[in-house]
């Protein structure tokens, strides 16, 4: 992107925004009097340290490519807390850069933001910079909480933060400022977030339970956990003054100690901490919040653990429990508040560009779904944002021919965003492609569709080259990766398709697997949509079109 604030204008923003009470080389001193600061990036510098130190005393540090020049694109800090207060910035790059940053009540190119040609549209994005692992997942007073991983500084991994966005209904978010920030123990890394409605941490206050994060803190020497509470709905965070809570480095000689997921564990009347370490799971347990004991450890699994109870086929009398890391792959067993017991695994139920899937906690007993969101590791070309949420997911366990599995399936609120174009059935493969090529132009778009294999071994269904389905029937691949339908003799595959501008998503056989991809089409390939194999049949083939959520 082009900077478009020209010579003059720059000198305009500078003398009516930035409020400079005095300034020197690689520093500027201002009065912060609008919400936001802007900032000019540059991908042509390298990056430098910048300080914000408030009142003389420092309060964050990170790193970012200042442009002395022409911008790429700006990126933005909420800084109404510093409203009326004196701000320091020191910067170890190219002063030219300091005199563009600009003081308003929005963020530069607001006017783009949503609008961009790789914005996905049924996704959530945050509106600049990179975003990686959800983190703190929670429900409270009526909102769903997504926090993620967050360099607001530019639109790659660096200056981890937690960013910040709520929604009511899991489709339409809003984001909020970034919630946690680097401190002296170090950049802010993975973790979740609790109710603690019987204020056994004593953060809360009458009739305000607190909500509790537990997150990473990662520095160069070590990765350690630490606790922040809020009792304004998330909106800010207090740290615990004797942060961390749990340091153990030394316990496991690593440096791979991170990202906490908390839950109540009811029948035992205290906290369970799961954390990655080393080459596993470690559980902990704690009574407040604060001080936590080891109790076990389970090996074969790498970051962003999860453990939940999920009823089997519905049945509230019959429940298993689920541990899963970042990749997609779980095991199912028991567990007693302290131990876990794997009884099957590990199995697969989803692949792809997804990534560090957490599960939401504090979801009301009066629905009781246990609802998913991942990262998806996802470019987006040539925009000022990087990383994306992919859909949120329903999680349930059923009884499968390989016993109990676990099912993914789009959470029923995304319904809304689809709406039924036309349908068809018993369609050849030539006939189904003539028809859809009045949606080649579709940017989104959802598709369901039954494909029966005849003389074929293999069948699938393509979008400009891009392989969306790849089945192979003799060796039991769907995509490359092992698949077995649950009719071993079935030449049938259903799959449930969504595509939007940047990726595509693929449910198979009502949630059994699934798997996503970055949305990469051949710009040589003029077929658009392809169904493709040896006299196939489409039994069924329908088209929905896509609200934007912007």
């Amino acid at each position: 992107m082009n900077n478009r604030i020209s010579k003059a204008t720059g000198i305009l923003f500078l003398s009516c925004f930035l409020c400079v009470l005095g300034a020197k080389a690689g520093e500027v001193t201002l009065k912060i009097t609008k919400q936001y600061l802007n900032f000019p990036v540059s991908h042509k510098v390298d990056r430098s340290r910048m300080t914000f130190s408030v009142a003389g005393e420092p309060d964050l540090s990170v790193v970012i490519r200042l442009a002395p020049a022409e911008a790429d694109y700006w990126v933005f800090k909420d800084v109404s807390a510093w409203k009326g207060k004196t701000v320091k910035i020191n910067y170890e790059g190219n002063e030219a850069g300091l005199a563009k940053i600009y003081q308003a009540d929005q963020p530069a190119e607001q006017e783009t933001m949503y609008k961009e040609k790789n914005r996905p549209q049924f996704h959530f994005t945050t509106r600049r910079g990179w975003i990686n692992d959800p983190n703190g997942l929670v429900y409270y007073n009526g909102e769903y909480h997504l926090f993620y991983q967050h360099n607001p500084y530019e639109n790659e991994w660096e200056n981890m933060h937690w960013g910040h966005a709520v929604s009511r209904d899991l489709i339409h978010w809003t984001e909020l400022p970034d919630a946690l920030y680097p401190d002296h123990l170090g950049t802010m890394f993975s973790g979740s977030a609790v109710i603690d409605y019987d204020n056994t941490s004593g953060f809360g206050k009458k009739n305000n339970p607190a909500m509790v994060a537990a997150y990473t803190a990662a520095s160069a020497e070590k990765q350690v956990q630490c606790i922040a509470y809020s009792l304004d709905n998330g909106r800010t965070f207090t740290k615990y003054e004797k942060n961390p809570v749990i340091d153990s480095k030394a316990k496991w000689n690593s440096q791979d100690t991170r990202d906490p997921k908390v839950f109540w564990y009811a029948p035992g009347k205290h906290w369970v901490l799961v954390l990655n370490e080393r080459d596993g799971h470690s559980i902990y347990n704690s009574d407040n919040l604060k001080d936590w004991t080891y109790q076990s450890h389970v090996t074969g699994f790498w970051e962003c653990p999860e453990l939940f109870e999920l009823p089997v086929d519905g049945d509230k009398n019959n429940t298993k429990w689920v541990m899963y890391g970042a990749t997609g792959t779980y095991m199912i067993g028991s567990f007693d508040g302290k131990v876990f017991t794997p009884e099957s695994g590990k199995h697969c139920y989803t692949t792809g560009c997804i990534y560090a899937g957490q599960t939401i906690n504090n979801i009301p007993a009066s629905d009781g779904r246990r609802i998913q969101i991942g990262w998806g590791r996802v470019t987006h070309p040539d925009m000022p944002f990087r990383g994306m949420m992919m859909l949120p997911t329903e999680l349930t366990l059923r009884t499968t021919k390989d016993g109990v599995r676990l099912y993914s399936n789009p959470v029923k609120e995304t319904e809304a965003l689809f709406t039924p174009l036309k349908s068809w059935k018993s369609l050849s493969s030539d006939e189904a492609n003539r028809l859809m090529k009045e949606y080649y132009d579709a940017d989104c778009l959802r598709i369901k569709t039954t494909i029966k294999l005849s003389h074929a071994t293999d069948a699938g269904f393509n979008l400009f080259g891009q392989r969306m389905i790849g089945y192979d029937m003799n060796s039991n691949t769907l995509n490359g990766v092992f698949y077995s339908p649950q009719d071993p003799t079935s030449m049938e595959l259903t799959a449930d398709i969504y595509i939007d501008r940047t990726t595509i998503e693929v449910f198979i056989d009502g949630g059994v697997y699934s798997y996503s991809m970055e949305r990469r089409p051949d710009p040589n390939n003029k077929e658009g949509f392809h169904f493709w194999g040896n006299r196939i049949e489409v039994k069924n083939l329908e088209v929905f079109s896509v609200k934007s959520i912007w």
